[in-house]
């Protein structure tokens, strides 16, 4: 009699939610914690800004490790994106609470978050769709950040970075934006 063995999951399964590449995108959502504890205490500079650091690579890092390992998966194509969202909203809501963020870029983020996330799970829930990240707003992303580095460590004789750098951040998330919203049309359509 043959003896049916359960099929095992393949590395490059789609479907699989623990892999390397998750846990380095999920490792960086949990870095807001910490960053945020040592900002509260200026004599922590050098920990927080090896914290962020640590947060800029581990975004490099995960998509790096998921391609190169073939473990690209449906659930660390959300998981990169919220896990940049926890750690830049975090971060951005600690600033504005203690005076030193923006509260217009605050606001556009987070909107501009929820309107993506809410017909994204939408079209999940319809037709098992799954949101591709752009480049535009992995760049925006990071210029984002880069932004959050500025405003918590300034640079001398550049007041107009931090500034600038918010602006840049807000013409790419726009784009990529536009981007998202003309894939759920298309989406939608075709599921309707």
């Amino acid at each position: 009699m043959n003896e049916i063995k359960p099929e095992r999951v393949k590395l490059t399964d789609p479907s699989r939610i623990l892999t390397m590449a998750n846990m380095v995108s999920l490792i960086r959502a949990l870095l807001a914690i910490p960053i945020i504890y040592t900002l509260r205490n200026p004599d922590w500079a050098t920990y927080t800004f090896i914290l962020v650091v640590l947060g800029v690579l581990s975004d490099a890092l995960d998509g790096y490790l998921a391609r190169r390992a073939h473990e690209v998966t449906h659930f660390g194509k959300w998981l990169d994106p919220i896990a940049d969202f926890v750690v830049i909203f975090s971060v951005a809501s600690y600033l504005v609470l203690i005076d030193r963020f923006p509260l217009w870029f605050y606001w556009y983020f987070l909107f501009r978050y929820v309107s993506i996330a809410i017909p994204a799970i939408y079209l999940l829930n319809q037709s098992n769709f799954i949101l591709h990240s752009n480049w535009y707003g992995k760049w925006g992303a990071g210029i984002s950040s880069l932004a959050l580095i500025l405003h918590v460590f300034p640079v001398k004789n550049v007041d107009w970075l931090p500034e600038v750098t918010l602006y840049a951040a807000a013409i790419l998330l726009a784009i990529s934006w536009v981007i998202y919203s003309k894939t759920f049309i298309r989406e939608y359509k075709a599921t309707s």
